[in-house]
């Protein structure tokens, strides 16, 4: 993967941010992903693709999106919901981040908790292939208020992408996008969670 840093303070920082739609929670669902373009935190544009509801294939169907995307070319960083879309289709972080070539980061509210997750991934299909791509995302960092997986770049860069994209509160704008899009999409309307 090619080395590729953030642009200057003051320089724009393109970004996308991926959330899944509200979807049915049974396997098998269709589920469609969003990718939220944004240059620093102006909406560019969105790509959408679809995946199964805990399934497999998340991360194939994510990387050809934003590849497909007329925006790839100018990206520079890739920020997820967490490591998984559509309940529990778990993301391989690390081979995310060199389909797309750029740095991938997972954002989540909070440290999850691992062995609530162990315990539901063990309920679903290839249970051990599922937590092995946990465990591939690299370790939970909890830094400058920020709690996060990385992969393609340093933890360090990764706050400052984080610190960069956010207008107020402690979710990136490209991130809430998707989000706020996702639910209007399927809801008909927007919650205040992003």
């Amino acid at each position: 993967m090619s080395k590729r840093l953030l642009p200057a303070a003051g320089r724009v920082i393109r970004a996308a941010g991926i959330d899944d739609a509200p979807f049915p929670r049974k396997p098998g669902a269709k589920v469609t992903v969003l990718a939220a373009f944004c240059a620093n935190t102006r909406f560019d544009s969105l790509v959408t693709t679809r995946v199964r509801a805990f399934g497999w294939g998340a991360t194939a169907a994510i990387a050809e999106a934003v590849r497909e995307s007329r925006f790839w070319p100018q990206l520079h960083v890739l920020l997820l919901d967490g490591v998984a879309v559509g309940g529990l289709n778990v993301i391989d972080l690390a081979t995310l981040s060199e389909a797309v070539d750029r740095p991938c980061i997972a954002v989540m509210r909070k440290a999850p908790d691992l062995a609530a997750m162990e315990r539901a991934i063990r309920q679903y299909s290839r249970p051990e292939a599922r937590l092995a791509l946990l465990r591939r995302a690299g370790p939970v960092i909890e830094r400058d208020g920020w709690v996060f997986q990385v992969q393609g770049a340093s933890s360090e860069l990764a706050v400052e992408a984080l610190s960069r994209l956010t207008d107020t509160g402690n979710v990136p704008e490209p991130l809430r996008l998707a989000h706020r899009i996702g639910s209007g999409w399927v809801l008909g309307e927007s919650g205040r969670r992003a």
